[in-house]
């Protein structure tokens, strides 16, 4: 029984199913999703940057996998005629206490390999974006913009049309039973039989890993980040991307300018708590995730220590003239009226019992399942790497 079940059809599942066919062309992978069509939730709805990896903590599975990540994305974008663009982008200190962070930020991205990340001065800021402000920036210009949601189509197409793989939507996993040999794994319309399933379900991982008899010793705590788009007006101000230099202690990188790769700026996300897992608007609310989040002790102590943070996100969720001034800091320019609707995305945010929020890659293994539990940003960036390492896996247990 050469079957392997993937759950989720988001960028990591579907990049998972893609490089298990590619190395095992005899295996039988399923592909099982919930809603009606691919990429409906994370992959779906972040602001599509091709992230270079300067973030993240030297040796960490984020920062392998993102470098890894990011040059196979490029290849596969080229070799699929998929839209792409390495416009690269700012990270701006606006304040004293900011440099030293800046500094830092240049030692990770020099010994994660970037070697064409610099800094610069005040004054050399205008030659990359002449509305910015700051006293100190680093130019990153490796990063770049795609629409996610095409790449993982993309991925989707190759499964099923170049490489015999299924993939079955509207098929939510409801139990799985394990057998001699194997699991099956029920959903509302079908029985499937496979010898291993990989949990790629993102927001729903925690509770798919409970499924399989793993106890995760995390819990799911969705964050909401809402975006705006400039006004077109407004939209002159920025040329490619601008970051703010993020708080080290906080595993969100702060709101921020992004070109999108089909045109138009977006400025933000917040990062809201959530008040239930999909909760892609504020009065979106479940109870029960509400009593499940507080009652888990990491997340009240994250609660505890940052909720001057919190409030402040919230705060600039209800008030464009918060936003403004908050964005203010990189753009001055920008004011109130410079901001419209746009959509949201929630981020499935591991969040560990004992407190923290989890900043790496999380991946569990027992008997009948591989857990991917963690994968926030840059997922998507390093689906390819993340994927391959993931099939690598599941093909040594076969």
């Amino acid at each position: 029984m050469n079957t392997i079940i993937i759950v989720g059809a988001g960028i990591t599942g579907l990049a998972t199913a893609m490089k298990l066919l590619q190395a095992k062309p005899q295996l039988n992978v399923i592909v099982l999703e919930k809603e009606k069509g691919p990429a409906m939730h994370q992959t779906g709805n972040n602001s599509g940057v091709i992230h270079a990896g300067v973030y993240y903590r030297p040796g960490s599975l984020k920062a392998q996998n993102c470098r890894i990540g990011y040059e196979k994305l490029i290849g596969f974008c080229q070799a699929e005629n998929i839209k792409y663009e390495l416009c690269g982008k700012l990270i701006v200190a606006t304040s004293n206490n900011e440099t030293e962070r800046l500094d830092n930020l240049l030692g990770r991205a020099k010994q994660n390999g970037l070697h064409k990340v610099v800094k610069i001065r005040k004054e050399q800021i205008a030659e990359y974006e002449p509305h910015a402000s700051g006293i100190a920036a680093l130019h990153v210009p490796y990063t770049g913009i795609v629409d996610y949601k095409e790449v993982a189509a993309k991925y989707a197409e190759i499964i099923t049309q170049r490489l015999g793989g299924k993939i079955y939507y509207n098929s939510k996993l409801t139990k799985i039973i394990q057998k001699t040999g194997g699991i099956e794994a029920v959903t509302a319309n079908n029985t499937f039989n496979a010898m291993l399933l990989i949990n790629t379900a993102g927001l729903h991982s925690d509770k798919i890993a409970q499924l399989t008899g793993d106890d995760p010793g995390i819990r799911i705590i969705p964050f909401r980040g809402e975006y705006t788009k400039l006004s077109p007006e407004a939209g002159k101000l920025v040329n490619s991307l601008i970051y703010p230099v993020p708080n080290p202690d906080f595993p969100f990188l702060g709101v921020h300018f992004t070109r999108l790769i089909h045109g138009g700026i977006e400025a933000g996300p917040n990062a809201v708590w959530a008040f239930a897992r999909e909760g892609y608007k504020f009065f979106d609310f479940s109870p029960k995730n509400i009593a499940g989040d507080l009652a888990w002790p990491g997340f009240r102590k994250v609660m505890r220590q940052y909720w001057k943070t919190g409030l402040g996100e919230y705060w600039r969720s209800f008030n464009k003239y918060a936003l403004a001034h908050a964005m203010q800091k990189l753009v001055p320019e920008i004011t109130p009226g410079s901001f419209k609707p746009a959509g949201s995305g929630v981020r499935a945010q591991a969040c560990g019992k004992n407190g923290g929020l989890i900043d790496d890659f999380i991946i569990h293994e027992n008997k009948w399942a591989i857990n991917v539990l963690n994968a926030p940003s840059p997922a998507a960036t390093a689906s390819l790497a993340i994927g391959e390492a993931i099939a690598q896996q599941a093909i040594k247990r076969l």
